[in-house]
């Protein structure tokens, strides 16, 4: 792939990964065969203000909303399945036949997922999610249907194409679910080792964008804090702290177990990138924010964080 593709540019000009994770702590995800509008929830059958409704119960709770559909080319269903996963690992699914049936997965939405006792619940296990957005962005296409393609043969349960999830210049790009993980810069080989090291509870970090549960400073420790003391995962973090310490400048505290030490601090420092095309419809150079880990530390325990 050469220019205009984002995601070419970006992988020679070395653009960092770190702390690129878009926020989101519970997702909306409605099954749409497609096709797909530049703008998802714009997409045909989610007109008439059903889109709108589902773009703002994901806004009233700090959410995302995202079509997906099973990989490769499929016959039209007439019954669809909705979902609404949460950062705490609960899952709710539903159905919908006509755009109407979707007003009860924005309710979901907006409440969360009912407990397992009484909500209907799809399968638990986590979910694979893989942009394949090429009307929202070329590389997101092209770069992304083959990793979900050899996703789906290792996972075929539980791996899904997906909408927009911000990024374009990392694609192809994966999120997994209820962690909310993002990882970029892959192929067909790395995404199957990256997802299939995650699952086990290491996180690579080589791939990692961040984690939508943080702010991008976090993030960018948190790679950091895995990179140093890892392999570790996810579930080796009990905690993360940050404070401002000036102008584009932060202290984050991580609070580890397991694999990682019970403290260690980072000073992250916010840059900005020089202007470039960051998307493949970009019709003019924009920059990115940057984030940079200074030496990390283990203060002591009785210091507190």
């Amino acid at each position: 792939m050469t220019a205009p593709f984002c995601a070419t540019d970006a992988r020679k000009r070395g653009d960092s990964l770190t702390g690129t994770a878009a926020p989101a702590r519970r997702w909306l995800l409605v099954e749409h065969d497609g096709p797909w509008a530049p703008s998802a929830l714009e997409s045909p059958g989610l007109r008439d203000g059903i889109g709108r409704a589902l773009h703002a119960a994901a806004a009233a709770v700090e959410g995302r909303a995202l079509l997906i559909r099973r990989p490769g080319r499929r016959p039209h269903r007439e019954v669809r399945s909705w979902a609404v996963v949460d950062h705490g690992g609960a899952q709710q699914w539903g159905a919908w036949h006509h755009p109407e049936d979707l007003r009860a997965a924005a309710t979901v939405m907006r409440r969360g997922p009912e407990p397992p006792a009484t909500a209907r619940l799809g399968s638990t296990p986590p979910l694979v999610l893989v942009c394949t957005h090429g009307r929202h962005d070329a590389c997101c296409a092209v770069r992304g249907r083959p990793v979900v393609t050899a996703l789906s043969e290792q996972w075929a349960d539980r791996t899904w194409e997906c909408s927009h999830i911000g990024g374009d210049r990392f694609a192809p790009n994966v999120l997994l679910l209820p962690d909310g993980a993002y990882y970029g810069n892959l192929d067909e080989s790395t995404a199957t080792a990256v997802v299939d090291a995650h699952l086990r509870g290491t996180v690579t970090t080589r791939h990692f964008r961040g984690v939508s549960t943080q702010p991008p400073a976090v993030q960018a420790a948190l790679a950091a804090v895995l990179s140093s003391y890892g392999p570790a995962g996810l579930g080796d973090v009990r905690d993360a702290l940050c404070e401002s310490t000036g102008e584009d400048e932060f202290r984050v505290t991580i609070v580890g177990t397991g694999r990682l030490p019970v403290l260690v601090q980072a000073d992250v420092s916010r840059g900005t990138s020089p202007p470039a095309s960051l998307t493949c419809r970009a019709v003019s150079a924009s920059s990115a924010y940057s984030y940079t880990v200074g030496a990390l530390r283990i203060p002591s325990i009785h210091d507190g964080p």
